[in-house]
């Protein structure tokens, strides 16, 4: 990193309803009990907003297109307060599920809705779990010819539910099939040690583990390049007060844990970053496009 840049720390947010969670996606919730979690959702956002607002922080929310289209106000409240909005998918879908014309009609609706609701284009997407990998690599030549500018979909670790660890744990170009086709992808933070990369970007690892663990990892990227890192988080990660749904042992301790102290949790973290929005943090149309980055095939 040169000295005279000050290392940029994007923090992102993954707008579903709790019902929505992948640990979640056996279970056959009500009409009523999913408009339960939709109104949380709502309020928890809003709460966020209430904080960074107060910390004057930007950041990048990527909302799941059915959630938009029920509540219109709220992702109008989030783009009115200078946060950046990106797609999430349109119902939550892991990638995995889909076929790529399924794939193709999921994105092209979530980002035509969350355009008429706000009037401005929308430049990012991210897979929920994190489910772009080789076996879905057609997906990011889908991304392209939806006109997205970048993506956040590749995690570069090991975990029962995603990752792809031997790609780049810094901003790269991703080509997936079609090698002429490529994406910005920023992947998000990871702690690398010599044995393999230790997720620490937010989520689990943000409520599960100490924070100086996230601070360390944050530390030490700021002397790789591009000296991006990224963080992200769910609304629901910020409501304590919600129904628990009926998961397993694991996944419910996976899920809960440390929930109570996120909220303080992350008001301390944004004191001691640089916090920013993607296209604040990459400027979609420059610098970062601009520079000598990777190039990482997706596919085998």
């Amino acid at each position: 990193m040169r000295s005279n840049e000050c290392p940029r720390t994007i923090l992102s947010f993954d707008v579903e309803e709790h019902f929505r969670i992948e640990a979640a996606s056996h279970l056959d919730c009500s009409p009523s009990v999913k408009n339960v979690y939709r109104q949380r959702a709502e309020n928890a956002t809003r709460s966020l907003l209430e904080l960074l607002n107060e910390a004057n922080a930007p950041a990048t929310f990527f909302i799941v297109g059915e959630l938009a289209k029920s509540s219109p106000g709220l992702i109008r409240e989030i783009h009115q307060a200078g946060h950046e909005i990106a797609s999430h998918g349109w119902d939550h879908q892991s990638v995995l599920k889909l076929n790529p014309a399924a794939f193709r009609s999921d994105i092209q609706q979530s980002k035509d809705s969350l355009e008429q609701i706000i009037g401005s284009p929308i430049y990012g997407y991210r897979a929920p779990t994190f489910s772009i990998v080789p076996r879905t690599a057609w997906a990011i030549d889908a991304l392209v010819e939806a006109g997205f500018q970048y993506d956040s979909s590749i995690f570069p670790v090991s975990h029962d539910r995603y990752g792809v660890p031997h790609a780049p744990t810094v901003p790269f170009w991703c080509s997936g099939q079609d090698s002429t086709c490529k994406l910005l992808e920023i992947p998000p933070l990871t702690l690398r040690t010599p044995l393999k990369n230790l997720p620490v970007a937010g989520g689990g690892y943000f409520r599960l583990f100490p924070l100086s663990i996230m601070q360390t990892g944050l530390f030490l990227n700021r002397y790789h390049e591009p000296s991006v890192s990224m963080l992200y988080f769910h609304p629901w990660e910020f409501d304590p007060g919600q129904v628990r749904l009926p998961l397993p042992c694991l996944s419910r301790w996976r899920t809960y844990a440390g929930i109570h102290r996120s909220t303080a949790r992350l008001r301390h973290l944004i004191r001691t970053i640089s916090p920013s929005s993607f296209c604040r943090a990459v400027d979609v149309a420059g610098e970062l496009k601009s520079t000598q980055l990777i190039h990482f095939k997706l596919s085998a």
